[in-house]
């Protein structure tokens, strides 16, 4: 049966012209609800600001144009255990690369990581080192973007961690490094535990340790860690509550209406790029958040990217520790991978609970940039792989 075999199939983005047809007209056929005066965005997208990305996405972004962008790099898929597994492949003109698996995050994709395929891959061609060089395998995790249908409930982080060594392995790589953000930073410390034979190192951003409960462990934090943990607490995570707990419920609304699954998302990039109190599209240029949501749009996959919040933090208690069926929860039982941590402004990653669930082994704070750093700041983040790998090749 299809949804068994191991081959590895070329993949190519083709969406349909009737379903762009739909897309525009469903834009210019919104309905628009009225907003109260003079509170901005404290209580959401600002109708005129959405109004506004709406119109662009309807009459000037060009899909067909990223989707070329998008196709310039050889895709495949798969079934792994029954889950359909969409990736990019881009190997390195270079012999001695290392393989890199590049994990996304949620609202994101698999085209997060554009900006650093050729830098990563081809550093001769980019003014850098050729040993810095790797080969470079970027999936779109399950559940999110060509990853789908989910194969069914249970795809936790740590399920899709061993999903991805089995890919990984597939591909003929049996030493290989990691790099995730959000759901990507919860994901490769999984994969480090799964595969700690496999896995040289883990590189994280937008990573998120939580307090554990034990008495002393506020003590001694610094300033801008107390800061980070009362950022933490005020988030606004009304999002996070609806994708954990009624993710196919909220879904219905966002698969349904391209206005919804537009502010559903860019409400997140506003909050997480840099600087917090300009416009995303200062950090991330619009038709790369545009791509971004078009995807969710073109896959249908507003519900079953939010499933993976529900495994965490509903199907399994939110604790950081086993849960009776033996997945672990949020994260993995502390691994012996060697891992570098790389800090945003915007990140709120407290050191001392980060280094008790992880083998940190390099510490990196920037003093700008958000949570989506491979688009915000590609250059800074390749630096940071570059030079924590290069310890461990």
């Amino acid at each position: 049966m299809a949804n068994t075999t191991q081959d590895i199939r070329p993949f190519r983005i083709d969406i349909p012209r009737d379903r762009l047809d739909d897309l525009a007209a469903r834009l210019a056929g919104a309905r628009w609800p009225d907003e109260l005066p003079g509170v901005g965005w404290d209580r959401g997208v600002p109708l005129g600001h959405l109004k506004e990305l709406a119109e662009h996405w309807r009459a000037r972004y060009d899909w067909r144009a990223r989707e070329a962008e998008l196709n310039a790099h050889p895709q495949y898929t798969t079934y792994v255990e029954g889950q359909n597994l969409h990736f990019l492949h881009v190997r390195s003109p270079e012999p001695d690369a290392a393989p890199l698996l590049l994990l996304h995050g949620w609202p994101g994709t698999f085209a997060d990581f554009l900006d650093v395929i050729g830098p990563l891959s081809d550093p001769r061609a980019h003014g850098g080192d050729p040993s810095d060089a790797f080969h470079l395998v970027i999936p779109s995790l399950p559940g999110f973007g060509f990853s789908t249908p989910l194969a069914g409930p249970g795809m936790s982080p740590a399920r899709m961690a061993e999903v991805l060594a089995v890919l990984m392995s597939r591909l003929g790589y049996d030493r290989y490094g990691v790099q995730g953000y959000d759901t990507g930073s919860w994901v490769a410390p999984h994969l480090g535990s799964h595969a700690s034979g496999q896995v040289l190192g883990i590189h994280l951003n937008a990573l998120i340790a939580f307090p554990a409960g034990e008495e002393g462990e506020m003590d001694g934090l610094s300033e801008a860690e107390r800061e980070r943990w009362e950022r933490m607490q005020n988030f606004n995570d009304g999002y996070l509550q609806c994708n954990s707990k009624r993710p196919q419920t909220v879904g219905y609304a966002l698969h349904d209406s391209p206005i919804g699954q537009l502010a559903w998302m860019v409400e997140k990039f506003k909050e997480l790029t840099y600087p917090e109190e300009a416009l995303p599209e200062a950090a991330i240029s619009r038709d790369r958040i545009l791509t971004a949501v078009s995807l969710y749009w073109f896959t249908g996959t507003a519900a079953s990217s939010a499933q993976v919040y529900y495994e965490e933090m509903s199907a399994a208690s939110w604790t950081g520790t086993e849960s009776q069926d033996d997945t672990a929860s949020w994260t993995p039982r502390r691994g012996t991978v060697p891992t570098g941590v790389l800090v945003s402004a915007r990140d709120v990653t407290i050191r001392p609970w980060a280094e008790r669930d992880h083998a940190i082994v390099r510490w990196t704070e920037l003093t700008e940039g958000g949570h989506f750093l491979s688009m915000e700041a590609p250059g800074t983040l390749v630096d940071d792989i570059r030079a924590f790998f290069r310890e461990l090749r």
